[in-house]
C-alpha cells in the first residue's frame, strides 16, 4: 500500500513540476494558464474513472478513458485558446487521430479477450489500482506535454521545416503503428496460428514495430512543437523521451518479452527469430545468422 501510494504522489508532482514548466509563455484564461488547465484533464478523467472501475472490479475501459483524456485535452485547449494557428491546429488533429485510433483498437481488443491480463492481480487492491490510473493519467499528461505546449504558447511561428520534418515523422509513425496492428490483428485471427508468434511483415524487421511506430509519431510532435517553445517549455521536450522510457524500460517491451520467453523460450525457431530480429528498430542490431 505504502508503495503504491507514494509512486501516486511521485507521479503526480513530477507531473506538477512539468506542468509548472510547461506553463512558462502559455496562454492565460481567468487568470490561470492554459497550459496548467489543460494538464488537470487527463488526471481529473483518470481518477473519476477510477471510482466505478474499482467498484465493479473491471479494468475494460481503462485504455477507453485515456484515448478520451487525450481528446478532451485537446477539446479545451481548442476551446480557450482565442485562435490557434496551422501548426497548434496539426498537432491537436494528430493527437487526436492517434488516440482515437489505438484508443478504440485496445477496447475492442480488451472487449474481445474479455480480459486486460495487465490488471488480473491488482484490481482488488484499492491503492495499487489507483495507482495504475494515476499512471495513466500521468502518462496522457507528459506523452503530449510538448504538442500541448505548442497548442497553448503565445508565440506563433510559420510553418518552417521542423513543422515539414515532424509532420512526416508522425505520418511514419502512425502508419508503422496502424499496420503492425492490423498485421498482427489479422495473424491472431487464424486459427492456425493459434500456439505461433508472428514473423511476418513488419514483425520480420522488428520484435516490436507497434511501438516502434508510437515513438517514432510522439517525436514527431515534439519536432513541429519545438519552434514555438521558450524558456522552462523546453521541458516539454521530455514527451518523447517518457513515451520511450515507458515502452522500453518499463510497460511495453519488458512485460511482452517476458511473456513470449515463457511461452516459446524453449521453441528453437522463436530463439532464431529473437536472435535475428531487433528489438525495436528495423536492421539495427540485427545478426547475420548466414
Amino acid at each position: 500500500m505504502l508503495k503504491s501510494l507514494l509512486g501516486s504522489l511521485v507521479a503526480v508532482g513530477v507531473s506538477a513540476l512539468i506542468a509548472i514548466a510547461g506553463s512558462n509563455n502559455s496562454l492565460s484564461y481567468a487568470g490561470i494558464p492554459l497550459f496548467m488547465l489543460c494538464a488537470s484533464v487527463a488526471f481529473v478523467l483518470h481518477w473519476l474513472g477510477f471510482i466505478p472501475a474499482y467498484i465493479f472490479q473491471t479494468e475494460h475501459y481503462f485504455d477507453l478513458i485515456g484515448s478520451i483524456s487525450y481528446v478532451a485535452t485537446v477539446a479545451l485547449a481548442v476551446m480557450l485558446v482565442p485562435s490557434m494557428d496551422l501548426r497548434a491546429l496539426v498537432v491537436g488533429t494528430a493527437v487526436c487521430v492517434w488516440a482515437v485510433r489505438l484508443g478504440s483498437f485496445l477496447f475492442a481488443r480488451v472487449k474481445r479477450a474479455g480480459q486486460d491480463r495487465r490488471f488480473t492481480h491488482i484490481k482488488p487492491l484499492f491503492f495499487r489500482f489507483l495507482f495504475t490510473w494515476t499512471l495513466g493519467g500521468t502518462w496522457v499528461f507528459i506523452t503530449m506535454a510538448a504538442g500541448l505546449a505548442a497548442m497553448t504558447s503565445q508565440t506563433r511561428v510559420p510553418i518552417d521545416s521542423f513543422f515539414i520534418l515532424g509532420a512526416l515523422l508522425w505520418i511514419a509513425g502512425f502508419a508503422i503503428e496502424v499496420v503492425a496492428d492490423r498485421q498482427k490483428t489479422a495473424f491472431r485471427k487464424d486459427p492456425a496460428n493459434a500456439e505461433k508468434f508472428i514473423t511476418t511483415g513488419l514483425w520480420s524487421l522488428s520484435r516490436h514495430p507497434n511501438y516502434f511506430g508510437e515513438i517514432l509519431l510522439w517525436i514527431g510532435i515534439a519536432v513541429v512543437s519545438l519552434p514555438v517553445l521558450e524558456g522552462w517549455q523546453w521541458v516539454t521536450l521530455v514527451s518523447p523521451v517518457f513515451v520511450s522510457f515507458l515502452l522500453l524500460k518499463i510497460s511495453g517491451v519488458p512485460l511482452l518479452e517476458n511473456l513470449a520467453d515463457a511461452r516459446w523460450g524453449d521453441d528453437p525457431a522463436y530463439k532464431e527469430y529473437k536472435a535475428r530480429t531487433p528489438t525495436l528498430v528495423p536492421y539495427l542490431g540485427k545478426a547475420d545468422l548466414g
